[in-house]
């Protein structure tokens, strides 16, 4: 969505049982959900972790963390990830 040498905006969507890949983020970022859904944080390691995201609700999260993203609820996920570069 935007990107210069301090900032990368992309977005992420869901649809219910859907789940994003393992992935790794190389950088802090913060989450804004556009939509809301009832998400499942899973880590590397087997971690399950609940994170409800209601629309409007933000979310800072630090660099390195392995996981994939799953919506378990039954509506479409819209979030907005804001990547800290520099």
């Amino acid at each position: 969505m935007f990107e210069n040498d301090r900032v990368r905006v992309w977005q992420v969507r869901l649809d219910p049982g859907q789940t994003q890949r393992l992935h790794k983020h190389e950088h802090p970022y913060v989450v804004v959900a556009v939509q809301s859904a009832s998400n499942l944080i899973q880590t590397i390691d087997g971690q399950t972790i609940d994170a409800p995201e209601p629309a409007g609700h933000v979310v800072y999260r630090p660099a390195g963390a392995v996981h994939m993203l799953t919506n378990v609820g039954d509506t479409t996920y819209v979030g907005r990830i804001i990547e800290l570069l520099g």
